[in-house]
């Protein structure tokens, strides 16, 4: 990583950061603490048309969960009524959708991608030579083939909102080692900045190889963290 990366901050892509945030959750910043906010979102399919009931952003010394403005009560009622442990065991229960897992993950993004050379290439994500996961997204992917055109990595766009554009990676076994993803996510990130939104990238923590990816890409760890219930 480059030296100094949060040393001479972009006002516009803050800007832009700040607006997704207030966008996706429905509220940011809200002082210090945990603040339990309502979404509309909270109830509508998300990217991938299915429902993200609870999400949750913190930065040091904030944080601010959004649900469904129907649950804002139950959900409250949760955080002051005892340990922080309980409210994350009960919140897909308190949001409506006891069977669906609350995932915890590192929330980063990228104002200043690594001039990484670019290795992929734009394309339908339908292709039935694809992994699912691809099959999700309903825009461009970007992706790597080898020499007989098999697919070895790719990048897909999660578009929240206009403002915040979250990034997927996947490398086949057979090509991990060779810089594939980092080199996709750099170039992916780029395209998101000229698109007028920010990068974001969330992963989670015990995934020492996508925090690699992550950090060389030029998506710092600045401390933030997520939290959201959301399908397998």
């Amino acid at each position: 990583m480059r030296g100094g990366r949060d040393a001479y901050r972009d006002p516009v892509l803050d800007r832009r950061l700040h607006l997704h945030l207030v966008t996706w959750l429905g509220q940011w910043p809200a002082g210090s603490g945990l603040h339990v906010v309502g979404s509309r979102r909270r109830s509508r399919p998300a990217w991938d048309r299915r429902l993200r009931p609870a999400v949750m952003v913190a930065a040091p010394g904030v944080a601010v969960l959004s649900v469904p403005p129907e649950r804002v009560a139950a959900v409250r009622a949760l955080v002051a009524d005892g340990p922080t442990a309980r409210l994350w065991s009960a919140l897909p229960g308190a949001v409506g959708h006891p069977a669906l897992p609350l995932r915890e993950g590192i929330f980063r993004w990228c104002t200043d991608p690594e001039p990484l050379p670019d290795v992929g290439e734009w394309t339908d994500p339908t292709d039935p030579g694809f992994p699912s996961w691809l099959h999700l997204f309903d825009r461009e992917v970007l992706v790597v083939r080898d020499a007989d055109g098999c697919y070895l990595a790719g990048v897909g766009v999660k578009r929240h909102d206009r403002y915040g554009h979250e990034l997927a990676v996947g490398t086949v076994p057979a090509a991990r080692g060779r810089g594939l993803a980092r080199r996709l996510v750099a170039q992916a990130a780029r395209r998101v900045l000229d698109e007028g939104a920010v990068p974001t990238y969330l992963h989670d923590p015990g995934n020492t190889a996508s925090a690699r990816v992550a950090a060389a890409a030029g998506f710092p760890d600045r401390g933030w963290r997520s939290r959201i219930v959301h399908p397998d």
